[in-house]
């Protein structure tokens, strides 16, 4: 079996039960994926069903503000409201091809339970969901979503109560049920197939937007920008642009609250190397190696690990990694949302905070993309938590005095 290693990271580092469908999932990957059958399903699902290709946004009013044009890969705009679909029909088209009736998963913000969710709907299969307790109330929207599209939503309490554990769950489920269950993992992390195969459904992002900004602008971005937790929609985003030398590629981690000795999700700007969900990788860890708790405003970048091939782009020095913290991200969400009429999801506002707070070093006229991963309605509870103090004070306009 190839272990899908990235340099040093990555492998296969699971439990012996895990290992025949991990073996049986890379052989449908060679055999099915590439046959003509499996690629016109996925291409009409995604494009007559999920809503691709999504558009690349302008962004008039904050360029001009910038001094540089700033793009948005319009991923929000997809079915269920965010990247994960790209990821879901098809590995649940996959799975349904491999006789699997079944799909389990984990969610953080919600979106990827959402999405698989939808898949299984879409292609007649049962779906269970993982998410931890602490998700479960600060995105109670998305959970009422997955249990009205029919997926069975199991809170987690162990642990962080987050991301973590709900992998953790999520892989347990799995070896329980794995003759009928296929393990729809969300993001480019896990042991090998997994980051490979969520890289190249993701990637359909980074290609789209190649051709889109050569057609519009006529020329390669100067920049490309998203945020990473696992890491899908950055690794979608960046795979394509990997070999275009004069395109600069940055992916920004949540730094949470931004104060010294706080939790944060930055695994690669401040953890080591580990062992972790599979992987070996970077992960916020103590010196003997247990993991530490992790911290993000953004549920889905609550995560402590990264996926491996972020972890050797950045060993590369390829792909720049920078930081953005809590109030930076609150900051961009409301920028963009009345600058440019657009609610972006709290993880996609990390990477915008990350292009407001370093705009001197992009070029003056360049062209700067940023991957909007999701829409932001799901976080509107966070934000008003966060900002109502400031949103309750705004003025209510009648119509008559």
């Amino acid at each position: 079996m190839n272990k899908g290693y990235f340099g040093d990271f990555g492998g296969c580092f699971v439990p012996e039960l895990l290992m025949p469908p991990l073996r049986e999932l890379e052989e449908a990957m060679r055999r099915i994926m590439p046959t003509t059958g499996f690629t016109t399903a996925l291409e009409d699902l995604l494009r007559n069903y999920a809503g691709r290709e999504t558009p690349l946004t302008h962004c008039p009013g904050l360029s001009g503000k910038l001094g540089f044009n700033l793009w948005l890969k319009r991923e929000d705009l997809l079915h269920g409201g965010a990247h994960k679909i790209n990821n879901t029909l098809g590995q649940a088209l996959l799975a349904k091809l491999m006789g699997k009736t079944a799909l389990v998963t984990e969610t953080g913000a919600g979106q990827n339970g959402v999405a698989t969710a939808i898949a299984a709907a879409r292609l007649d299969m049962t779906c269970t969901v993982f998410m931890g307790a602490e998700d479960v109330a600060r995105q109670s929207s998305n959970v009422r979503r997955m249990k009205m599209l029919g997926a069975d939503v199991h809170p987690v309490e162990s642990g962080s109560r987050t991301l973590k554990d709900a992998i953790n769950e999520a892989l347990r489920c799995w070896i329980a049920t794995q003759r009928t269950t296929h393990y729809c993992f969300g993001t480019a992390a896990g042991p090998h197939p997994f980051p490979t195969l969520v890289r190249d459904l993701q990637s359909v992002i980074g290609r789209e937007t190649r051709a889109q900004i050569l057609a519009r602008a006529g020329r390669l971005p100067h920049a490309v920008v998203a945020c990473v937790g696992g890491g899908s929609n950055a690794i979608g985003m960046f795979h394509p642009f990997l070999e275009d030398a004069e395109v600069r590629i940055i992916g920004v981690e949540a730094a949470g609250t931004g104060e010294p000795g706080c939790c944060n999700s930055a695994p690669l700007n401040l953890g080591t190397p580990g062992v972790l969900h599979g992987q070996r990788t970077m992960l916020l860890q103590t010196p003997d190696g247990q993991i530490e708790p992790s911290h993000s405003i953004s549920a889905g970048l609550d995560y402590p690990g990264v996926g491996p091939e972020h972890a050797w782009l950045h060993a590369t020095g390829r792909v720049e990694y920078g930081l953005a913290d809590d109030a930076q991200a609150l900051s961009a969400f409301k920028t963009l949302t009345r600058t440019e009429g657009i609610l972006p999801a709290l993880e996609s506002s990390h990477a915008l905070a990350y292009v407001l707070e370093h705009r001197e070093s992009f070029p003056k006229n360049g062209h700067v993309i940023v991957n909007l991963s999701g829409r932001g309605d799901k976080d509107m509870n966070i934000v008003r938590g966060a900002l109502g103090d400031e949103l309750q004070g705004q003025s209510s306009v009648t119509c008559c005095p």
